[in-house]
Order: structure tokens, then C-alpha cells, then sequence
């Protein structure tokens, strides 16, 4: 009983503390933003010591950057550049449909104020209504309609959760409570998901991040393989570190090569797995990928073209799902007409 009085006063005033800073501190007072914090320090501190074990250990990569100086700023250029895109990515917003639904009133109604429109004002319209409120959701229900092959039912349009209709490709994410626009998955490893908006900066980062992995591992073995003398405890320390590049090598690789395809042939993560489940695609054969432009025209939509992030994608008409799902012959080779 003596302990716990003891350690009163010193919850206490751990307590008065803990409210002091979060008084001056209040972006911190979110348990879920402090694990968000806290693994991207554990990821920006991982990334260091990998790297810096390099440098640490090896003296001869020291003498040869003295002499070859491009070779380590290249290495550490790739370096800071998975960082950069990793903590951009944590940033950065996958694209919601609460946003597009605001450019759409942006469009139709110039002189609405759209910095007080929230996606509680597109719930389902009662009497009470007002008829601004009425117009928002007609335009964008519209714009919707036209998106989806006709005869498509729109009780499936409505997403559960958010009470809003959605547009083809896009589907609520539990963990940030949103609809997200061409949604692929949600990231743990980043804090948010992967979207429309930031696909392409999600792509380069794991190729980043492969690059690194393989560079760091062969500077790894010209470090063991070398003739400098070594204690046994850095053989330890580079074995432990090389078994865990190894492991995210193989993770990021997987990745890279599935995120490739996935964006040579536009479709999602979402889409991938769960086909079969997705209304819109009944009816159109396996092989088919319904919003594929062609490779090189979906490559540069995702990569390099500027298109808005919040323009909406439609479902193709029957007639040329049919056209892409017929067999490939001599002329549709030569005029590539995967591309």
C-alpha cells in the first residue's frame, strides 16, 4: 500500500505534465497521430542506420569517395530520394470524392462559397432541406450517372459509410473514414492510402527503395569481402542488417513488379482482387481491362500527364468491351494495338 501512495505523486504529476504539453502542443494529443510520428522516426532512423553502418564500418568506401566522389553522391542521392518520396507520399492526399464533388459545384455553381460545403451536406435530401443543398447533389449525382454503363442500379452507387455516390473506381476506406478516388489500398507501412492522387509517387518510391536495398547490400559484401581488418561483433551487426535488406528486398521487389503491371494495364489493387465482387465489371470477360488506355497511354496518364486528379474516369460502353475482349491478329500486332 506504501508503493502506491508513493507513486501517486508521481502519476500526478506525470499527468500535469502530459497536459501541459498537449495544451502546447495539441496536433499531438491524437493517440493515432503519435504512432503516426512514431513510425516515421522508426523509418527515418532504420533508413539512417543501414546506410551510415556502411560509411561506419568501411574505411576503404571512405578513401574511394575521396577519390570518386559522383559514386557516393550518387548513392546518397538515392538515398535522400526514398526518404523525400516517402515522407511526400505521408503527406500527400490519394484524392477523396468529398473534393471532386466540390470542383464539380465549383463548376456548375461559380458563386457558392465551397469552402463550407462537407460531405455531410450530400447525405440523402429531406423536406428540411434547403435548395442549394438540393442543386449540389442533382449536378453531382449528374455527373455520376453519365459515368456508369446505363441500367446500372444506383442503390449500389451510395457508399454505406459516407452516405455519398460515388463515381466508378472509388470505395470507402476504414481507417481514414473516407471515400478515396481510384482507390488501390491502404498503406500501414505509410499512414494513408494509395489513391488517384499519389499512385505514381507510391511507384517510384518502392523503386527507390529496391534500388537502395540492392545497393546497400553490395556495398554489404564488398565490405566482408574485403581485407580490412574486422572485429567479430561488425560481422554480426552486417549479418543482421543484411538479412533484413534482404527480407525488404524481396518485399519491395514484389511490390515494384506487381505496382508495374498494375499500371501498365490501369488497374488497382482493389480492382485486382476483388473483380468479382465489383458491380460494374459483371458481364465483361476476365482478360479484359476495362479502363486501360493502352500501355504507353497509361503510363503517361499516370506518370507524366497533368490531368486533374479529380477528373473522373467512366465506364466503357458494352460495344467496346466486346471490341477489346475479340483475339488478337496479325494486323492488331503490328499496329500494336496493346499500346
Amino acid at each position: 500500500m506504501t508503493s502506491f501512495g508513493c507513486c501517486a505523486p508521481l502519476r500526478e504529476a506525470r499527468a500535469i505534465l502530459a497536459d501541459a504539453f498537449f495544451r502546447r502542443f495539441p496536433c499531438l494529443s491524437s493517440h493515432d497521430t503519435r504512432c503516426s510520428i512514431y513510425l516515421k522516426l522508426v523509418v527515418v532512423v532504420l533508413h539512417i542506420s543501414l546506410v551510415g553502418t556502411v560509411f561506419l564500418f568501411d574505411t576503404n568506401l571512405v578513401q574511394q569517395t575521396k577519390e570518386h566522389p559522383w559514386y557516393t553522391v550518387l548513392y546518397v542521392s538515392v538515398f535522400l530520394a526514398a526518404l523525400f518520396q516517402y515522407l511526400f507520399i505521408c503527406c500527400s492526399s490519394p484524392g477523396y470524392v468529398v473534393d471532386a464533388m466540390r470542383e464539380v459545384n465549383k463548376m456548375y455553381y461559380t458563386s457558392a462559397d465551397s469552402s463550407t460545403l462537407d460531405q455531410r451536406q450530400f447525405v440523402p435530401i429531406t423536406e428540411d432541406s434547403n435548395s442549394s443543398s438540393t442543386q449540389s447533389i442533382s449536378s453531382w449525382q449528374k455527373v455520376v450517372t453519365g459515368l456508369y454503363p446505363p441500367g446500372s442500379a444506383s442503390r449500389n452507387w451510395t457508399c454505406d459509410h459516407c452516405k455519398i455516390i460515388r463515381p466508378p473506381r472509388a470505395k470507402h476506406c476504414n481507417d481514414c473514414d473516407k471515400c478515396v478516388l481510384q482507390f488501390d489500398h491502404h498503406c500501414a507501412w505509410l499512414g494513408t492510402c494509395i489513391g488517384k492522387g499519389n499512385h505514381c509517387q507510391f511507384w517510384w518510391y518502392i523503386l527507390f527503395e529496391t534500388v537502395l536495398c540492392v545497393w546497400t547490400m553490395a556495398l554489404y559484401l564488398s565490405y566482408t569481402r574485403s581485407k580490412a581488418s574486422k572485429e567479430w561483433w561488425q560481422y554480426i551487426i552486417i549479418i543482421v542488417l543484411f538479412v533484413i535488406l534482404s527480407i525488404a528486398l524481396i518485399f519491395f521487389s514484389a511490390l515494384l513488379i506487381f505496382h508495374t503491371y498494375l499500371i501498365l494495364t490501369n488497374q488497382t489493387t482493389f480492382e485486382f482482387t476483388r473483380r468479382r465482387r465489383i458491380f460494374y465489371f459483371r458481364g465483361v470477360p476476365s482478360k479484359v481491362h476495362p479502363f486501360s488506355r493502352g500501355m504507353c497511354k497509361n503510363i503517361f496518364t499516370s506518370c507524366c500527364s497533368r490531368e486533374d486528379v479529380l477528373k473522373l474516369e467512366a465506364m466503357p460502353s458494352i460495344e467496346e468491351l466486346e471490341a477489346r475482349a475479340r483475339p488478337y491478329t496479325c494486323v492488331d500486332i503490328v499496329s500494336c494495338r496493346c499500346c
